[in-house]
């Protein structure tokens, strides 16, 4: 059986002499493992589809869950990523993040939308990876059925907090004076929740088209960064070596 279809490389590892095993996210059967055989000798015509982050198209060959890539062409390598190591070691996040959440043989195309926005973004150079990395977070909790109630106070009704916070237990938007004392919570302020507002509901190609720095970026990154672990019951074994990169 052959397929043909385009992929996204969420991981590549390297095996036997000259092999490497990749994780794929493919338009057409969502998250799958493929072997790329050779692709480590010189000239292989896989190789540079086969690198981590590539978005190639792809034919495999194979039954679900034994598959092999017979012939691969790069058509997106994202090179501005090896420009900065904060913006590789964020891509390899947001990579771990796609492969932790899509499931095996089910097709995620905004899952897969999401991933190619971002890595576009980040290899750009144009947007702080704390945004990109942020927006990311929050939007992929979306996408996996963890939107989080921004519009108001499920207690006082109030669309426009004078201390916003962010229930990190799967509420949303509170008043801090109407939190309960026990709910883990992340201070916000104005502009970091016209920010969060504004990713659950942008456009696909818009996600990133807000502009937010100082103080208020710090909050909406932390805010999304816990909530997302929350919602998880995890900690990605790259982020703590992102954070280690970002902090210098």
């Amino acid at each position: 059986m052959y397929v043909t279809t385009r992929g996204l490389v969420l991981r590549s590892v390297d095996y036997k002499e000259s092999s490497r095993m990749l994780t794929l996210l493919t338009e057409s059967d969502g998250k799958l493992s493929a072997s790329a055989k050779g692709v480590r000798r010189k000239n292989s015509r896989l190789a540079a589809a086969a690198q981590p982050y590539a978005w190639a198209e792809l034919t495999l060959s194979g039954t679900a869950g034994r598959w092999t890539v017979t012939e691969a062409n790069a058509l997106e390598l994202f090179s501005g990523l090896a420009e900065e190591l904060e913006r590789l070691a964020l891509a390899a996040y947001l990579a771990e993040l796609l492969e932790t959440v899509c499931r095996e043989g089910l097709p995620e195309p905004e899952l897969l939308r999401l991933g190619l926005n971002s890595l576009y973004a980040l290899s750009r150079g144009q947007k702080a990876p704390a945004l990109i990395k942020a927006a990311f977070e929050l939007r992929l909790a979306c996408l996996s059925g963890y939107t989080p109630q921004m519009e108001r106070c499920p207690v006082c009704g109030k669309e426009e907090p004078e201390e916003p916070v962010f229930a990190l237990d799967g509420g949303g938007l509170v008043c801090r004076g109407c939190l309960s004392e026990d709910v883990p919570a992340a201070r916000l302020c104005r502009d970091s929740l016209a920010a969060e507002r504004y990713v659950e509901g942008a456009e696909d190609k818009r996600l990133f088209s807000f502009q937010l720095t100082g103080d208020p970026l710090r909050r909406f990154a932390a805010a999304n960064e816990r909530y997302l672990r929350n919602m998880l019951e995890r900690e990605p074994r790259t982020l703590a070596y992102y954070k280690q990169i970002e902090n210098g």
